[in-house]
């Protein structure tokens, strides 16, 4: 088990840059957005400026991209919100435990994407196409459901490593906003 996470541990140059490009194509998607979506409006008041008939399928795809990568990136930054209110009141070891049971969800969830997104991206997506583009197929609309589950599925075994290591060490205290009283740490 020792060797197992140590490699893992060892592999944290690779989710720092993963982590980076996943970063830099959520901003590019956030810029292609916001010039698309520009020129859009601006044509709407400008009859001289020809608007894009394009626009609004593609601005809603490169945000359905956007939405579901950088909620990826949330993950191993342990980001997302939860319910922590009972945390001070629970045992040291229970809260590293239902940490590690909630990323096994967050898991389960990431599988999901992947399996049931990838059928309906080359399933009902591959039969349709974009009505300002017919020559584009709609599995580009479905596609990110799938790729977040690949991305999600990458983060969170760092986080379940993570999770791992924090049950295995005896001293290791989890972070909970506030001072824990003696009386509700596990000895």
């Amino acid at each position: 088990m020792a060797a197992i996470l140590e490699f893992l541990k060892r592999a944290k140059p690779v989710y720092d840059m993963v982590y980076k490009t996943t970063m830099l194509i959520c901003k590019l998607l956030l810029v292609a957005d916001i010039i698309i979506m520009t020129w859009v409006v601006i044509a709407r008041y400008l009859t001289f400026f020809p608007a894009p008939n394009w626009g609004e399928e593609v601005i809603l795809t490169l945000m359905a991209y956007m939405s579901v990568l950088s909620a990826s990136l949330a993950i191993r930054r342990n980001a997302h919100i939860r319910m922590t209110t009972f945390d001070r009141y629970l045992p040291v070891s229970l809260v590293k435990s239902l940490d590690l049971l909630s990323d096994l969800f967050v898991m389960g969830l990431a599988l999901v994407m992947l399996v049931v997104g990838w059928k309906y991206a080359t399933g009902i997506g591959a039969k349709g196409t974009y009505i300002s583009m017919p020559w584009l197929s709609k599995t580009w609309m479905y596609m990110p459901i799938p790729l977040a589950g690949v991305a999600m599925i990458f983060f969170e075994i760092e986080r379940l490593v993570i999770d791992v290591e924090h049950i295995l060490d005896k001293n290791y205290v989890p972070d909970l906003g506030f001072e824990l009283d003696e009386k509700k740490e596990d000895k």
